[in-house]
């Protein structure tokens, strides 16, 4: 489908909008036409009642001067006068109508556009957005359907432009031929000029188009990335960097609108000179009867300079056309289907796991790419058990949890719920039975309330915040003051990262999933955090058929199996006791990272021994300076009141700031 009949087919939905802004355009402009038409004899009548106006006039004008012969003389100019009043009305009226249909027309398909764009964006395989950035969706969605839309707003324009210079043409040619053939052949070499400006139009807007989605992405990047940016302190680069495109942005709009802005004082002055050159041809055609044919001239020379704007107003209509045309061709490619990935759907709604989860010899690569992701992985999920995947960064963990919800499907082998096909099932059944707690938590700029219950209607409060108490999450609620009210800002900026996971296990609990998948739950949070989480985590577990990904081997040695990834493999398989007992890829793993804690625990010991040391000796600097203070004291040494008063308050703060040091160090002994 190509870019035009994207266009049309969206134009197409709302035809009736379409014709009735072309015909009323069309009326107006026969308005126009008429009333153009009458002007001069109505000057002339003005001028002389007493001239026979119809006498040489062209038959045109004939026809439409004799409905005023039934009135005198004397009455004749002030029902010309309210003839061209009345049609100047309707004309106005018919290009208001036309205009407004046009602008709802517009607005109209702007918004069909970005529903079925968001419609698409639900459907559309994930792979779509690995492939895709960000600020190029934001800006198609919002920019370019904008300008695509213009474009078939200025299509329905220049049809009406089209209409009204055929019908100023048929009015010249009636008045005289001669004059206008001579006029057409001017007002070609008038169009060639203006082709120059034409195709510059177009360049002009293929610019707008890549740097205005430069822009967008290097925005959406710097908005995102704001912490990063600010704690390498690479604001300068970032400023410059976005600065270059929003100029160069800038600067392909001016020369877009300069060049635009040339086309109607360019066409006005060759309308001058056209005009002129008719003028002198006049004189010459009409030399012998000049001053009987002088109502024919004058009244062609009206007509042409009502119609020479139209020559302007076609080639500005292509100008924006053309400046328009990438923008249409990626709303084109934004909007079909068959150039992006879907997933196919089921026909089984899923209900719930009996026996267990098999993958029979799953092989996977990426689309797009040849690499095996997945090497023959077979595998055996009980219900109401859990499995645990390890495995070095890229040996295809996270792969196996994008298959569970169908995020992706296997090159080849199956994966089996309950002996049936996976992808017999409806997505959407299957993701509603299932929880996903990943290392990343995303949460809505919105309210606690909504992100924990997201995807859920008619949810209480009270079963809410019976999610929260079992995630270990309702301790921190409960102190805010707003509690489950409380907007969390955008990506729950305002929670850390414990508070986000116990969100998210909260989130998962409400569900009640069938199956759970666990992505590196727990890799990113600090000890207390991570505590709070793996009891929320054990709890969510509980006699359910669970898939956990997991760094950190502590985390997964209660599970029923633990998987040995490999270089997309499955290397081992065994419970913690039967994989270090075999000595092999676990067994390392774990020397390993059990080996990094000891020496991480061993410099931990070294650091508080030196913080305790110095401690005893702030300890004994602050009691001595007491001592002092108070044996001065004690033995009136000090006359001066105000001396005194300045040694107490000295020993006061040395007091202060011991106990200080004696509760550091308990709280440093006791962890």
């Amino acid at each position: 489908m190509n870019p035009n009949q994207i266009l049309l087919k969206y134009t197409l939905k709302h035809w009736i909008l379409v014709v009735s802004s072309i015909v009323i355009g069309f009326a107006s402009t026969v308005f126009n036409g008429v009333g153009a038409i009458l002007v001069i004899p109505l000057l002339i009548s003005f001028i002389n009642p007493e001239n026979d106006i119809l006498k040489n006039a062209p038959q045109i004008i004939k026809k439409l001067l004799s409905v005023f012969e039934f009135f005198s003389v004397d009455t004749r100019f002030f029902w010309m006068f309210a003839a061209i009043l009345l049609i100047l009305i309707l004309k106005h009226i018919t290009n208001f109508v036309s205009n407004f249909l046009g602008t709802y027309l517009s607005l109209i398909m702007a918004k069909d556009m970005r529903i079925d764009s968001v419609v698409l964006l639900l459907e559309v395989d994930i792979d779509y957005y690995v492939k895709s950035k960000i600020g190029d969706i934001f800006n198609r969605f919002m920019s370019e359907i904008n300008r695509a839309v213009a474009s078939i707003r200025n299509y329905i324009n220049l049809i009406k432009i089209i209409a009204t210079a055929f019908m100023y043409l048929a009015i010249l040619l009636s008045i005289s031929w001669q004059l206008t053939i001579l006029s057409s052949v001017l007002g070609g070499f008038l169009g060639l000029l203006n082709q120059y400006f034409v195709k510059r139009a177009k360049k002009f807007g293929e610019i707008i188009t890549v740097t205005a989605k430069q822009q967008t992405n290097k925005l959406l990047e710097l908005l995102t990335g704001i912490r990063l940016i600010k704690a390498v302190g690479n604001e300068r680069y970032e400023l410059e960097s976005i600065v270059e495109d929003i100029e160069a942005r800038e600067k392909a709009g001016l020369d877009a609108q300069t060049n635009n802005a040339v086309i109607a004082p360019l066409n006005e002055i060759g309308g001058v000179i056209i005009i002129a050159l008719i003028i002198i041809a006049g004189r010459y055609l009409f030399n012998e009867q000049l001053q009987a044919l002088a109502t024919i001239l004058l009244t062609y020379l009206y007509v042409l300079f009502r119609a020479l704007p139209i020559v302007g107003q076609i080639n500005g209509a292509r100008s924006s056309l053309l400046g328009d045309v990438s923008a249409v061709e990626i709303v084109a490619d934004f909007l079909i289907r068959e150039n992006k990935p879907f997933m196919s759907n089921g026909s089984i709604p899923y209900q719930r796991l009996e026996t267990g989860i098999h993958f029979d010899n799953v092989q996977f690569s990426y689309p797009g790419h040849q690499e095996l992701v997945l090497k023959g992985i077979d595998l055996w999920i009980p219900k109401g058990k859990m499995i645990a995947l390890v495995g070095a960064s890229g040996a295809g963990k996270s792969t196996i949890a994008d298959l569970l919800p169908r995020f992706y499907d296997p090159t080849a082998g199956r994966i089996l719920f309950d002996g049936q096909d996976l992808r017999d099932y409806e997505i959407k059944s299957l993701r509603k039975a299932m929880g996903i707690v990943s290392q990343d938590t995303f949460l809505f700029n919105n309210s606690l309330r909504f992100n924990i219950a997201y995807g859920l209607s008619d949810v209480s409060d009270a079963e809410i915040l019976e999610a929260t108490k079992r995630a270990n999450a309702y301790e921190f609620i409960s102190k805010l003051p707003e509690g489950l009210d409380t907007e969390i800002g955008d990506r729950g900026v305002r929670l850390s990262g414990g508070q986000k996971q116990r969100l998210a296990i909260a989130r998962a609990l409400l569900r009640d999933p069938d199956i759970l998948i666990l992505d590196e739950a727990t890799s990113a949070l600090d000890t207390i955090s991570e505590r709070l989480v793996q009891e929320a985590i054990d709890e969510l577990c509980r006699e359910r058929t669970t898939l956990v990904i997991a760094h950190r081997l502590s985390t997964v040695q209660k599970a029923y199996q633990i998987v040995v990834l490999d270089k997309g493999k499955v290397a081992e398989i065994g419970n913690h006791e039967e994989l270090l007992a075999q000595g092999g890829h676990y067994a390392r793993l774990h020397a390993l990272q059990f080996s990094d804690n000891k020496e991480a625990d061993s410099k931990n010991r070294e650091d508080e021994q030196k913080r305790k040391a110095y401690l005893s000796y702030e300890a004994r600097s602050s009691l001595n300076s007491l001592l002092g203070s108070l044996r001065l004291v004690s033995e009136d040494l000090i006359d001066d009141s105000q001396e005194k008063q300045e040694i107490l308050e000295e020993s006061c703060s040395s007091a202060m700031r011991l106990l200080h040091i004696i509760e550091d160090y308990e709280y440093s002994s006791t962890r």
